[in-house]
């Protein structure tokens, strides 16, 4: 029986790997795997639909939901989460030392829409009163200038957004004091950790402040899910849960090896440590695949989404996958 030869695009994540080099294949499907940075896979998926199956950002998935065409189908795997209490940077001129000094200042983000400032803006709104519409968002390329919103956007006149100059960027824009912080999921240049400079962490020490924030709220945000072509699903349905228990299969590989002491399989010092510290404080599955151990951090994102004009009515975890991936089948 021939292969369905499908191509998939998805950043160069260990718990991929094992599908990248073919340790783990779906069933009946021949993948051809392109290793690219997700901006790059957000952006040709987006814009052209280029690739059978992909990585995406949850946000922009969740904005194509509510588009007549629905592009794409979700599969409840989740190659990227992030706590992001570690990604709020301020000027350190601008007398922001606490989330309430945000309050009236003006906010850089790379898209307003992304998944990162979508956690960022809902965490300091819940946990630290500061309104979604209390700042201004300014937007646009993060190192390089001339970055716009992947998807159109329709907002509500109480949230401002404007994109910055053509020639400006905004990491300049922070060290320079033109913007007073900033949202962002990659760490801007102009900052240094533990080196005094113009750029600083709101969150400095963010490990502990991210460990009490999981303790409290039980939530580990979702960054990226994993998207299906809605045309090729509705042809070949059978391909979400050949995909689905393949995505499991190489994430279970990835948490055996990661736990293996005799030789580390990542560049950490004290991996084996990392790994028992990340278990004490999030359970031994503490990168849940599935929908039922992710309905709840789903939810807070989902309502998190309406909240900041992102979505004209609330969706439903329920509406994000593919209907045969939400229940686990027994033996």
């Amino acid at each position: 029986m021939s292969k369905l030869k499908l191509s998939f695009s998805c950043w160069n994540y260990d718990r991929i790997q094992p599908l990248l080099d073919g340790r783990v294949q779906p069933e009946g499907i021949d993948l051809v795997g392109f290793n690219l940075p997700v901006e790059e896979t957000f952006f040709r998926m987006l814009r052209h639909r280029e690739f059978d199956i992909a990585e995406m950002s949850l946000s922009s998935y969740a904005v194509s939901l509510t588009r007549p065409e629905r592009p794409f189908v979700a599969l409840p795997v989740f190659p990227s989460r992030v706590f992001r209490h570690g990604c709020v940077y301020v000027n350190t001129a601008s007398g922001i030392r606490t989330p309430k000094d945000l309050i009236g200042r003006k906010i850089g983000c790379p898209e307003y829409q992304m998944t990162a400032p979508v956690w960022i803006r809902g965490i300091l709104q819940d946990e630290y009163g500061v309104p979604v519409d209390s700042v201004s968002y300014h937007t646009g390329g993060e190192e390089e200038p001339g970055r716009d919103e992947k998807l159109k956007l329709d907002l509500p006149p109480n949230i401002r957004v404007q994109p910055i100059g053509p020639a400006q960027t905004l990491s300049a824009m922070i060290a320079d004091g033109d913007i007073d912080a900033f949202y962002t999921a990659r760490m801007p240049s102009t900052y240094r950790a533990g080196v005094p400079g113009k750029v600083a962490r709101l969150f400095e020490d963010y490990v502990p402040v991210e460990q009490a924030y999981y303790r409290k709220t039980r939530i580990f945000p979702i960054m990226h899910t994993v998207v299906i072509r809605r045309e090729l699903y509705e042809q070949h349905r059978w391909v979400a849960m050949s995909l689905y228990k393949a995505f499991c299969a190489a994430q279970q590989a990835t948490y055996r090896d990661l736990y293996v002491t005799a030789s580390y399989a990542a560049m950490l010092p004290w991996l084996t440590a990392n790994i028992e510290e990340a278990r004490r404080e999030l359970g031994d599955d503490f990168w849940p695949y599935g929908f039922a151990p992710n309905r709840a951090t789903l939810a807070t994102f989902l309502r998190y989404h309406q909240e900041q004009g992102l979505s004209k009515r609330r969706l439903e975890p329920e509406e994000l996958f593919a209907p045969e991936t939400l229940e686990s089948f027994k033996i």
